[in-house]
């Protein structure tokens, strides 16, 4: 886990030293434990890395490394199959030099050029260059884990970890109108037309599952989608058979994410997700050993201090409490702008900020973390109606009706009437519905002026798209991969990597 930057131009005046390395001291705070440089004979291209030791910590391990003499890696992330992966790399005819995932990407590359990342099981975001073909490549994972952001103009690309980084290059901080004004009418912070997008109309963001190239003598650029989730498809399985699938699935994800040469815990809130991931963890780990990190809130309804102190109490668990404050929120304010450098919609980033604080404090650099299990388990109450919703298109009345019932009787906040019904058998027609009430919520504004609005042309508005909804998968695809789950992904980067602490997410 680390910081990347990296410069791809073929200006012969660029002083790539001194550009690298306002570049990596913009971004130390991801890597504490190193940094190192490389620039090619040519001056073509550049690379900068700060070091987060977690596995391999010798210096042999450190960044950017190189390869076969013709390849050279700035890397960010980890690759839980490296082990595996490397195995299959040596039956191959391949050599390793180190005990590092880095390396088992190189050869991977080496081996299987573009189609590498499918071979990949983790959260990464890399560039490698390619002296011999003068090519860049850069691949990001699938879910938007790791951040890759990058600048390109003329004959000049840069790219790093975060957008400090860029700004320290040189690279103006340029507002972006349209998602500033997205995000104060509709607080959204991304924009699900377009996911490159970002805050500076200037800055792209390299989106989850695709990778680019760049030839460096025609500066000719490419970005590719290498990975998607099909949403069509159902199992014939049985219940119980996939009760069993999902758990197999479940431990080998939590064992293969336990992999370190450092201490690993656990952020423990509370919820099922994060108490089921510190149970698993039992298997590879005593409980007085797993040292977990938790957010209270003493005196408020949402607060799940007897969750977590259940849990603490029947396992045994080492458990560090954080209390964050209204006041503690004001101080730290600016800090947590800076580190988030795009805005947020919600006070809760604070208290995982807080948290991962904690675990730093406590030198433990590794936490396993719940996230995403609510988008991929529709573990929200928002989700209650597209399921009923989708019985009903199906035309089973009986049990959406029981289902309905259970819900009440569970105490699950269901907001459900005619208009669901009809949504059911209208998708299409709902989701233009409600494209246009949001449009209708910009336009109409009190707040905001004509000349803001003046961004908006027409009818027509690329920063609104709501999707077509026929089944729950449908809308947990879209908070999957389009607008919702790689906000999360980028508010736990930032918060962790703020701290130097590594966070993986089975």
């Amino acid at each position: 886990m680390c910081g990347i930057a990296g410069i791809i131009s073929s200006d012969e005046s660029i002083n790539y030293k001194v550009m690298l390395g306002r570049m990596a001291t913009s971004i130390a705070h991801r890597g504490p434990d190193g940094e190192g440089f490389w620039i090619n004979e040519k001056k073509t291209a550049g690379f900068a890395h700060r070091r987060l030791a977690i596995i391999d910590l010798s210096a042999a391990a450190a960044q950017p490394m190189h390869f076969a003499e013709r390849y050279t890696i700035t890397y960010n992330g980890e690759i839980y199959n490296y082990i595996e992966l490397r195995e299959d790399l040596k039956k191959r005819g391949y050599q390793f030099k180190t005990n590092s995932d880095t390396e088992v990407i190189l050869a991977a590359y080496d081996l299987y050029k573009q189609k590498c990342c499918s071979y990949l099981d983790g959260m990464f975001a890399f560039a490698i260059w390619d002296e011999q073909e003068q090519r860049l490549f850069a691949a990001r994972d699938r879910f938007g884990e790791k951040p890759f952001y990058f600048a390109i103009e003329d004959n000049l690309l840069i790219f790093a970890s975060e957008m400090k980084a860029l700004w320290a290059a040189g690279v103006p901080k340029m507002t972006e109108k349209r998602i500033l004004l997205n995000y104060l009418t509709l607080g959204y912070v991304q924009n699900p037309s377009d996911k490159s997008q970002t805050f500076y109309s200037n800055i792209s963001s390299l989106q989850p599952a695709h990778y680019l190239t760049l030839d460096a003598r025609t500066f000719e650029m490419h970005v590719v989608n290498y990975w998607d989730i099909d949403r069509h498809t159902k199992t014939k399985l049985s219940e119980s058979d996939i009760m069993e699938q999902f758990n197999s699935l479940l431990q080998d994800a939590v064992k293969k994410r336990m992999r370190s040469d450092v201490p690993i815990g656990a952020s423990l809130s509370g919820g099922l997700d994060s108490s089921t991931l510190t149970r698993c963890m039992m298997e590879h780990l005593e409980p007085e050993k797993i040292h977990t990190f938790s957010a209270v809130f003493p005196g408020f309804e949402k607060d799940e201090s007897r969750y977590i102190n259940k849990m603490v109490k029947q396992f045994g668990f080492k458990n560090h409490q954080v209390e964050p404050t209204a006041d503690g929120l004001i101080n730290d304010f600016e800090k947590l702008c800076y580190h988030q450098e795009e805005p947020f919609s919600s006070s809760s980033i604070y208290a995982q900020f807080k948290l991962y604080e904690s675990a730093a404090a406590h030198k433990v650099p590794v936490l396993i973390d719940g996230q995403g299990a609510d988008e991929v388990l529709a573990g929200y109450n928002k989700y209650l109606p597209w399921f009923l919703q989708e019985l009903i298109s199906r035309n089973k009345f009986n049990l959406a009706k029981k289902e309905q019932h259970l819900f009440k009787q569970h105490q699950m906040q269901l907001f459900w009437g005619i208009k669901n019904i009809l949504s059911a058998y209208l998708p299409s027609h709902t989701a233009i519905a409600l494209e246009k009430r949001e449009f209708h919520k910009i336009i109409a504004h009190p707040d905001i002026c004509k000349e803001m609005l003046a961004v908006v042309k027409g009818r027509e508005w690329d920063g609104i798209h709501k999707p077509i909804v026929t089944k729950l998968n449908d809308i947990l695809y879209f908070n999957v991969m389009e607008n919702g789950l790689e906000e999360l992904l980028r508010f736990s980067d930032r918060n962790s990597m703020a701290h130097g602490v590594e966070v993986r997410l089975p």
